[in-house]
């Protein structure tokens, strides 16, 4: 569904965002050649005419066997005149400004080649054929107009100079590119025998598929793979020189040829040339002040001496409560947390630009080195209110808890001491253990509430049938915590290495689908337990020869990272591990774009602005109306995969609202005493009723922390492991307001007494339906229907669900407030509809219902 540009802040909150000028300067003032100018455009024109004219020639003589291969435009070569007088670059990139259309490229620059001591600057630029009369006009208008601006520059006169001047002046010829033009390796291209050749195609044209195209109308070969720079498309091709020398007027945007190297990533190239690509980017890098929000990492340690990360962690955030030391020896914790602080590094390393960070970094190591006793896995609880106890006594910041680390589960789903201890800090609770039990020292307390996200763990083994292996390996301890957003793999990477030794070989996920490394939550079984993973990030694929040979670290199929062995090394990170390090990035940028958001609600959005890939959407489409099936695939892959874009901003076409509330659920000595909230949305009526059937969407989330109940006692039945639990409904567009307060109260009941019920009124219009949604302590649904109907369903109700606190009847928990938050979201496809701005304007309070 299109989401439109987005670039508005979530609405509920303050808008504590600001944007800033890039300040000029520090340029220079172009040199310009001293030329006559008339003589000179005369004859610079003339030659950009011939160069149209030869290329049209060259073009009746070019044989091309299919007619989405010929030219659309013309590739020209200008050359310079002395070093000392630079072409102006900047003016040979050009696109169409129309307002209601995409914009199309007139002219690109596809390479520059600097002047040397035998040879001029040279720039080759791609001209559409539609635009050749635009691209002409510039050296008429020199010929024609003069500037009559005031001075600007040190080579401008008061009296006017010709126009274009700049850019026209420095040109000493222009003629048509040959593919020697676009040669950028060093020395001249080998032209005798078949080879493989580097190409660089313009990423702002049709390129790859035209390429294939090309290959194979000429019988070429073409490695299935291709790499995406961040202002370029590679790809290689195995041909004859003379072979491709028809490629300047074929309709491939062939920037530049290079001589191949087959690097698949950056981590495959020679230490010292790894090493150059990390010192610019240290260069680039803007480390987050002291105060912002923090990644803190329970892992092996981290090695902080790497210059990526050093400005980043204080030597006083790296704690241990294991050994001496929270140095990093085996590698896990440093490669997890330059994930955490920049996600995966390939694009950084090989883009420009200065690049901000607005979060840092802590570490506790938790985990032995060899030789050090192990930590007692029953001990992991303790281990882990430790770590957390080090770090927030040392500083007073936002700060979200990696812990990509787990270990073998006790029982699918079943709460641990170990998860139970991960629920109790979420929730705020300061927690001992007395044995086999949680002994609670105190009731939550939302202040101090936190955020922990953890991995699923990673599978075994390997399968052919990697699915399988994957649903029948039970997410670990302790990522079945309730509280904690739990993270699992999926993959985009299906490349295949152009290293001979792998021919044959293929990825074992298909693109968008789960990885290979995760596992998941479908041993959990249809109810009780909550969705595991929440969310996926990606993980990395595997490699397999179609027998029993596999390969799951390959750097091409994995994410790039900061090493351990010295300050400057790269390594390749993978699995749900990875997955999770990103994770937690995205939920510290959110702490730090929102600010007021609490952990519940940094959890929520994250898992909201999931979004199953193709792949997976195409399995939830296909089990139809069927309710059961989807919560299976719920339990593989969670809700999907979020983006920053969407976690971040909303647009006017996809607008998310945050309601943060607190209310007392049960008051009277005996638990009968109930309230639950009315929430009057804002909707925007008048545009919802314009929006016609299957073209609006409601994304509905509430997420709150549950108090754990320690013991394993009675935890068969089914509200004795979390303190409470909430509900959502919508009304229904045919309810009056009283009706909607009248169901609220009887589902209530219902699911109290575990009595089976009447479906929720407009349950057809629920993706998941309530019956699966309403599992753990984090419940999400998509409502699908006309705009017309969900403009007459404009209130929202949350109400309680009695835990142990009630089952109990714990006095000292009667009048504890609970909290959660509400995340909503409605989304149009019509490009045209505006919903932010009505719901901006008009913003309404939730209203309290008290009922018995």
């Amino acid at each position: 569904m299109a989401d439109g540009l987005r670039h508005l802040t979530h609405l509920y909150v303050l808008d504590r965002a600001r944007n800033e000028n890039f300040s000029r300067g520090g340029q220079g003032n172009p040199k310009i050649r001293p030329v006559e100018f008339r003589a000179h455009g005369l004859a610079i024109k003339g030659q950009l005419q011939q160069a149209f004219s030869d290329v049209d020639d060259e073009r009746g003589r070019t044989s091309l066997s299919a007619d989405e291969l010929k030219a659309l435009g013309t590739i020209v070569t200008l050359e310079g005149d002395d070093a000392a007088y630079p072409l102006k670059i900047e003016s040979l990139q050009a696109f169409s400004r129309h307002r209601k259309t995409p914009k199309v490229p007139q002219w690109l620059l596809l390479s520059v080649q600097p002047a040397t001591e035998t040879s001029p600057e040279l720039a080759v630029v791609w001209i559409a054929d539609t635009y050749r009369s635009r691209f002409l006009k510039i050296f008429e208008d020199y010929l024609a107009k003069k500037s009559t601006r005031a001075a600007e520059n040190a080579w401008e006169t008061p009296d006017g100079n010709p126009a274009n001047r700049a850019l026209v002046a420095n040109i000493s010829r222009i003629r048509r590119a040959i593919l020697d033009d676009l040669w950028q390796s060093e020395g001249e291209p080998p032209k005798s025998g078949v080879r493989w050749w580097e190409l660089w195609l313009d990423p702002s044209q049709e390129n790859i598929t035209l390429l294939q195209k090309f290959a194979t109308a000429y019988d070429l070969g073409l490695l299935d793979r291709s790499l995406a720079l961040n202002d370029r498309v590679v790809a290689w091709i195995r041909a004859t020189w003379q072979q491709l020398e028809v490629l300047p007027f074929t309709s491939i945007p062939v920037a530049e040829i290079r001589r191949p190297e087959f690097v698949d990533t950056i981590e495959d190239l020679l230490p010292d040339e790894q090493d150059e690509y990390v010192e610019d980017l240290v260069m680039r890098v803007v480390a987050a002040p002291t105060d912002a929000p923090a990644v803190c990492h329970l892992d092996t340690g981290v090695a902080r001496t790497h210059r990526l990360l050093a400005d980043s962690l204080n030597t006083g955030d790296m704690h241990t409560v294991v050994g001496t030391s929270g140095f990093d020896r085996q590698g896990h914790g440093t490669s997890m947390a330059g994930l955490a602080l920049f996600g995966g590094l390939e694009d950084l390393l090989t883009g420009a630009g200065t690049v901000h960070l607005h979060h840092r970094l802590e570490s506790v190591r938790i985990l032995p080195e060899p030789g050090e006793p192990d930590t007692d896995p029953l001990d992991y609880g303790t281990v882990t209110v430790e770590a957390v106890a080090l770090v927030e006594v040392t500083a007073q910041r936002r700060r979200v808890f990696c812990m990509p680390i787990s270990t073998d589960p006790d029982r699918p789903g079943v709460p641990t001491l170990w998860s139970a201890s991960v629920d109790a800090l979420a929730a705020g609770t300061e927690i001992v253990r007395d044995g086999n039990q949680l002994r609670l020292l105190s009731a939550p307390d939302h202040a101090a509430s936190r955020l922990l996200v953890i991995a699923t763990g990673n599978v075994d083994g390997y399968h052919s049938d990697h699915r399988l292996e994957s649903d029948t390996s039970p997410v670990e301890d302790p990522a079945q915590s309730w509280n904690a957003l739990t993270v699992g793999a999926h993959t985009e990477l299906v490349a295949v290495p152009g290293d001979p030794e792998y021919a044959g070989w293929t990825a074992m996920a298909a693109e968008g689908e789960l990885s290979p490394h995760s596992r998941t939550s479908l041993l959990f079984g249809k109810r009780t337990w909550p969705i595991k993973p929440d969310i996926c990030f990606e993980g990395g694929n595997v490699l397999t020869d179609g027998g029993m040979g596999f390969e799951d670290r390959h750097p091409l199929l994995s994410l790039r990272s900061t090493g351990f062995h010295n300050d400057l090394s790269l390594t390749s990170a993978n699995a749900t591990s990875a997955a999770t390090a990103q994770a937690s990035r995205l939920a510290a940028l959110t702490m730090a774009q929102y600010p007021e958001y609490w952990p519940e609600t940094v959890r929520g959005l994250l898992v909201h602005a999931a979004e199953w890939t193709p792949a997976m959407r195409a399995e939830f489409d296909a089990t139809g109306t069927k309710k059961e099936p989807k919560l299976e695939l719920l339990r593989r892959y969670g809700w999907g995969v979020p983006t920053e874009d969407a976690v971040l901003r909303s647009s006017r076409q996809s607008v998310t609202l945050v309601t943060q509330d607190t209310f007392v659920p049960f008051e009277g000595t005996e638990y009968k005493m109930r309230r639950f909230r009315l929430h009057a949305m804002p909707w925007p009526t008048e545009v919802l009723e314009e929006i016609g059937p299957g073209d609006v969407s409601l994304k509905v989330t509430l997420s709150y922390f549950v108090e754990p109940s320690a013991s394993r006692r009675g935890w068969r039945q089914r509200y004795s492991y979390a303190s409470h639990l909430l509900r959502f409904e919508l009304k229904s567009p045919t309810e009056t307001e009283a009706e909607f307060i009248s169901r609220i109260n009887r589902e209530a009941e219902n699911d109290e007494d575990a009595a089976a019920g009447s479906p929720a009124s407009g349950s057809d219009h629920w993706f998941i339906g309530p019956n699966q949604r309403n599992l753990g302590s984090l419940h999400q649904d998509i409502w699908e229907g006309s705009g017309q109907e969900l403009a007459a369903s404009g209130v929202l109700g949350v109400y309680p669900v009695g835990g142990w606190w009630k089952r109990n009847q714990r006095k000292d928990r009667l009048d504890l407030p609970v909290r959660y938050s509400l995340i909503v979201s409605l989304k149009s496809q019509e490009q045209d509809v505006d919903l932010y701005t009505p719901i901006a304007t008009d913003l309404q309070l939730p209203i309290e219902i008290d009922t018995v």
